[in-house]
């Protein structure tokens, strides 16, 4: 009786570990896919591919990504501003669900990336109407830039969100795009570093092209 059961927790221990795996996998795929992603429709499919891996995997990655996929939306598109909102209010909502998932003590540099995300988030709710929505959620987004990087100093993709509100701000308001380009490199010369798994990567498409129109 005693080897019946320990060969079923065995046979299902090791079911319990194929699936992580091909979940895993499943993530990976989908990460893989955003890498190569430049267009809002990319994202927007990318959004819903992560929203299906969430459903099988209870971990904060898939809704950290599918946030960051409908900030990236909100950026793309920031000039049409009555287009962006279904996409911000999707994504501060799974910014939550991915935090409902972190341990907010002990996980620092994972809640600095989902700072990170959120602070994009909030600026994507300006480019919705900047006379109505800009001073709170241009406060908001900034609050949250500068907490992620209170809990990772080394974070380059809130160094990137940094570099981004300096370029985009006119000097008369504090805006300074050589400074911006400074901590563009600097975001750049962190991300030399980062492997390209399931965790948070991006950032170097992104630099290159704030470097760029700094030229």
């Amino acid at each position: 009786m005693k080897k019946l059961v320990l060969s079923i927790l065995a046979l299902v221990i090791f079911h319990m570990t194929v699936s992580a795996q091909e979940t895993t996998a499943a993530l990976q795929s989908v990460v893989t896919k955003l890498d190569q992603a430049k267009k809002a429709k990319d994202y927007e499919a990318l959004e819903k591919e992560f929203l299906a891996v969430a459903e099988q995997q209870k971990s904060w990655l898939p809704y950290y990504y599918a946030a960051f996929c409908n900030a990236k939306v909100g950026f793309i598109n920031q000039d049409d501003g009555e287009s962006i909102e279904p996409y911000s209010i999707r994504g501060e909502e799974q910014v939550e669900k991915a935090k409902s998932m972190l341990d907010t003590v002990r996980q620092k540099k994972e809640l600095s990336e989902l700072f990170t995300v959120l602070s994009m988030v909030y600026r994507t709710k300006v480019f919705i109407n900047p006379m109505t929505y800009g001073r709170k959620y241009g406060i908001l987004s900034q609050q949250y830039r500068v907490k992620a990087q209170e809990l990772d100093p080394e974070n380059p993709r809130a160094l990137y969100v940094q570099a981004w509100e300096l370029y985009k701000t006119p000097k008369m308001w504090g805006g300074d795009k050589e400074a911006a380009k400074k901590l563009s490199e600097r975001s750049l010369a962190l991300l030399q570093n980062t492997k390209a798994d399931v965790n948070p990567h991006w950032g170097k498409a992104e630099n290159e092209e704030l470097t760029g129109k700094n030229k």
